[in-house]
């Protein structure tokens, strides 16, 4: 099954949190609460996306988090690398391959296709899309794919 992890679902999540009011700071402690979320994995979630610069942590009485960004320029692209690292569908699909069998196997070219269709899908919807209504099935962009037989 393909699926991204619990703690970039999580990530999304809190950033739609944020997002409903980017300009405030919003502490740890009230996003968790609101999302119902463990303190400790707000922490780490919010952590990893301040290192991608999706959001900013301000220290002091009035600290916190809030966007660094607007929601419409952050992709669902840059919030999985932020939690997940680089989109790799398989060893071979990423930009430095670690697989021992590539050199006589022949997929990888295949798997880099499709790591590429699943990185341009996540980077057409923005965080600004996921706060609003899901869009109808006969009104998504629908991307293409053909494999090689």
């Amino acid at each position: 099954m393909l699926r991204v992890t619990r703690l970039t679902d999580y990530a999304t999540l809190l950033l739609t949190v944020l997002a409903t009011a980017p300009e405030s700071v919003h502490s740890a402690a009230a996003l968790a609460e609101r999302t119902r979320l463990e303190m400790t994995t707000v922490s780490k979630v919010l952590k990893s996306l301040a290192q991608a610069g999706l959001v900013e942590g301000l220290r002091g009485v009035n600290g916190g988090y809030r966007m660094a960004l607007a929601p419409q320029a952050i992709s669902l692209f840059e919030i999985v690398e932020a939690i997940e690292g680089p989109l790799e569908m398989t060893e071979c699909s990423g930009d430095h391959s670690r697989c021992v069998h590539e050199a006589h196997c022949g997929l990888a070219p295949h798997w880099r296709q499709v790591n590429d269709l699943i990185a341009e899908a996540l980077r057409g919807m923005t965080l600004a899309q996921m706060l609003g209504p899901p869009v109808a099935p006969s009104d998504r962009r629908r991307i293409e794919v053909r494999l090689a037989t």
